[in-house]
């Protein structure tokens, strides 16, 4: 008897605490993973599609006074950026989608949506427009960069006139180190070059797990439509 109520004492096994412990360790990583590819996804998607209303609503009514032009053959005015804010919209129709540009490109920007390098040119301007967007969790807004070919078009609207771009070297063409400045230049690789075409340039990260290459596409400005009102 004294055998038997020891035997009943003994409780569960190390071994079978081992793998209940790392069967829950499993299922937490497997959650927390499916956050950030799914749930993060979603918020930023709702969070961009808000940033876009907003944005579209700040635009109604008549031109601001500083972007009215006389001349109707200058080239449009793009008004100084509100940083960490959304100030202009990025579509690209090979994707069908549409997502705010944030100017900057700290972590909390590109979270909610295509992040704008600070520095770099405004949309439709002489020199590099450049933008950084993540190609997984938190929106995606770039999962499919590397799915644009050569005479892909870019759209960025802003509140004066809608620039459209197209890919000259496709984001799967190139790679880079994510420490590659030159992409960033006003002449992409020519530091001491005066710019003389408003070019575009987009960014992301090449795979879907971290590392330091970076995927990078460039594009040329084709064409310019200015807002009347």
């Amino acid at each position: 008897m004294a055998k038997r109520a020891l035997k009943e004492k003994r409780g569960a096994s190390p071994f079978l605490i081992l793998l209940v412990t790392l069967l829950i360790v499993t299922l937490a990583a497997g959650g927390y993973l499916a956050w950030l590819i799914w749930g993060t996804t979603a918020f930023a998607r709702d969070r961009a599609v808000e940033e876009i209303t907003q944005l579209r609503t700040s635009w109604d009514g008549p031109m601001p006074a500083e972007l009215i032009q006389e001349d109707p053959e200058a080239p449009p005015i793009v008004g100084e950026p509100r940083m960490h804010q959304a100030n202009w919209l990025l579509r690209i129709p090979a994707f069908g989608a549409e997502w705010p540009i944030i100017a900057g490109v700290e972590e909390t920007d590109l979270n909610r949506g295509v992040g704008w390098y600070p520095g770099s040119a405004r949309p439709g301007q002489l020199g590099n427009f450049a933008l950084a967007g993540n190609c997984l969790t938190e929106g995606e807004p770039f999962r499919r960069l590397l799915e644009l070919r050569q005479g892909d078009e870019v759209v960025v609207e802003t509140r004066s006139a809608t620039f459209t771009y197209e890919i000259v070297s496709a984001p799967a063409e190139l790679t880079v180190d994510a420490t590659d400045s030159w992409v960033l230049d006003p002449v992409p690789g020519h530091t001491d070059v005066i710019p003389h075409q408003a070019l575009i340039t987009l960014t992301t990260c090449e795979d879907l797990f971290p590392t330091q290459d970076r995927a990078v596409g460039f594009g040329a400005l084709t064409a310019t439509e200015k807002k009347t009102s």
